[in-house]
This record gives C-alpha cells, structure tokens and sequence, in this order.
C-alpha cells in the first residue's frame, strides 16, 4: 500500500492501462454519518451506472460510533464495487480523501461530501469534463448557475472572504471560482509524488495550486441543505485553513521565518 507521506502514487503497474484509465475512484468521508450514507450510496450507483464508467465508491470513516460502518458494509456485501476503509485515531477531511485516494488505482479520483449537500446528479458531468480532456472538474458554487443556497448572511460573508484570500495563491489562467468545494474530480496523472497537507477541510485549494493541473472546468450546482445529523464546522477546521494558507503563501512568495 502506498504511503500517504510519500505523495500519492501511479496507478498499479500490473492494472491494464485502458481500463486504469477509465476507472472512478470516488472517496465519501464520513463522521457519524448513519443516517445519511445508505440514502446516498444507492443514489451515486444510480446516478453511475448509466454513464457505462468502471467506478468503486470507497467510504473512509473516521470510526463512527453511529453504525455508519455497519451501513456501508451491509451495502458492499451486495456491491463489492462500494468499499470501507476505516481510520482509527484520526480526524481531517483531507487525510481521509487522501487515504482513500491511497488506497485505489483508479486514474480519475474523486470526492463528495455524505451529508447530502453535494447532489449525486451532477457526477456524470463532472466527469464528461474528465473524458473531455480536463484534469480538473469541480462542482462549483460560485460560477455563473451556482448557489450558496439558504445560508445566512454571516456565514456567505466569510465563504467569499475565504475565496478571497485565495486568489494571489492561485494561477492567474487557472483560477476556480469556488477552490473551496469539496466535491470534485481530478486526474491522478496531475498529483503523483506530491505530499498533500493532510490535516484540515481544503484539499481542493492546495491541489489547484500545488498539483500539475493545466485545465480546470467549474460545473455549477446549488449546495443543498444539510438533511440529518450535525456540521463538522468548527474553530479548528478555521485554524487548519489558516495554516494552510500560512504554507502555500510561504512556499509561493518566498516567506521566510526570520531567527
């Protein structure tokens, strides 16, 4: 299995190279997620299985103490295309999707959130962007079409002041709208041998800056409404934003502690 210290790595050599191109790897990250993950699996392999695409749904649970693995394994007992994979000790939603990503040899690697407020009706587009030729297809809710949905006013304030704060970090050809999505595709070719920031809420934001990504494609969708259970939004899921923001403006203009 490959470390997730040293970068994510190629594709299996003993996997054929058409069909590792081709497959989906899509990771869910969950946290007590029970009532939410069953509804949302049957409604992603509805959603695929028309599209013809060879795909697995790899599930990466934090160790709920809700059955939300007892759920998911029910499940792949009927698909084995749907896997659980469980962490023990850990939190982060970008160490989860970067375990799963590990944890496949899939060439197009994707996430969502479990939650319910990413709709499973907008994968097929996201990845027609893959096959037609972008490395990057995010589900996007601040290009032309998209919405925040029913969020307060506060909480719009400080999502587009965190996008915000973005836009010097990010290529000036290359730049997304919402690098802040959680919910989006991307090849595996544009991230091997990179060393992702595994703690934290944004892997989307250090992949558009730090990954070989040439093409980005922004497919709009309205963020729906949380339907059970609770927010993982906290002070450090912030503090973890800021020091990721503190890396990636270090690494891109040359700051350096003094001392």
């Amino acid at each position: 299995m490959p470390s997730a210290a040293n970068g994510l790595q190629p594709a299996s050599a003993g996997e054929p190279e058409g069909r590792a191109q081709e497959k989906l790897a899509l990771v869910i990250p969950t946290l007590c997620e029970a009532e939410n993950i069953g509804g949302l699996l049957h409604s992603i392999r509805s959603v695929l299985d028309p599209v013809g695409i060879p795909y697995e749904i790899l599930v990466v649970d934090d160790d709920s103490s809700d059955g939300t693995g007892d759920v998911v394994l029910a499940i792949a007992h009927e698909d084995p295309r749907v896997r659980l994979l469980v962490r023990k000790g850990e939190r982060g939603l970008s160490g989860a999707i970067l375990y799963g990503w590990h944890n496949t040899d899939a060439a197009i690697l994707g996430v969502m959130d479990a939650d319910l407020q990413h709709p499973p009706e907008l994968l097929p587009k996201l990845i027609s962007a893959i096959q037609h030729g972008k490395d990057l297809a995010i589900g996007s809710r601040y290009t032309p079409g998209g919405d925040l949905g029913k969020w307060n006013p506060a909480r719009k304030f400080f999502s587009a002041a965190a996008v915000w704060v973005t836009w010097p970090l990010q290529r000036s050809k290359l730049r997304a709208k919402d690098p802040m999505s959680g919910f989006f595709m991307v090849r595996r070719s544009c991230l091997e041998q990179i060393t992702f920031q595994r703690a934290g809420f944004k892997l989307l934001l250090e992949v558009l800056v730090r990954g070989r990504i040439r093409s980005v494609e922004e497919v709009p969708f309205a963020f729906g409404l949380r339907y059970r259970g609770a927010s993982k939004a906290n002070f450090k899921v912030a503090w973890d934003y800021g020091l990721l923001l503190a890396r990636l403006y270090s690494a891109r203009f040359g700051f350096r502690r003094q001392g």
